[in-house]
């Protein structure tokens, strides 16, 4: 049996957007404005994108990378309070091995005529997986392209 191991990390990133709350929330909820920014780089081939926007509800995505490894991200949302808060749980595989599980909270704040808002996600790393920073800098290119996607409405 493999050595069994639990690495924990958090993170908070915060980033305020030139736009207004209800439609940095909008690209967080509406299935088609979050497949706009959410998810890897043009070269990921996408399996299953599903989207389940509801406490209690499920998202999906699972693809196929170039060199033909298969990541799967499973959420599950805890508590959703319109234009200000989700929170969510979820897991992510590498080739049906789960490498890590996490709580993310995702705060939407008005920043002047703009929207700040707040990540914040603690996880747990297992098994020998070393994350080595790469959740929040992968998390930091998402909110990057969160940026892109509001700016060109």
């Amino acid at each position: 049996m493999a050595e069994r191991s639990a690495v924990h990390a958090t993170f908070r990133i915060e980033r305020i957007y030139d736009a207004p709350v209800a439609m940095v929330f909008r690209a967080w909820v509406d299935k088609e404005a979050k497949a706009r920014w959410f998810g890897p780089p043009v070269d990921w081939k996408d399996v299953v994108r599903e989207q389940d926007f509801r406490i209690g509800g499920r998202d999906r995505a699972k693809g196929t990378w170039p060199d033909g490894r298969t990541s799967d991200f499973t959420a599950q949302y805890w508590d959703i309070v319109p234009e200000a808060r989700i929170v969510y749980a979820y897991e992510m595989q590498i080739n049906g091995v789960r490498i890590s599980v996490s709580l993310a909270t995702v705060e939407f704040s008005e920043a002047g005529r703009g929207t700040k808002l707040t990540v914040t996600e603690q996880g747990v790393f297992l098994d020998g997986y070393d994350d080595s920073g790469s959740r929040e800098q992968g998390t930091n290119v998402l909110l990057d392209r969160l940026a892109a996607s509001l700016a060109s409405g």
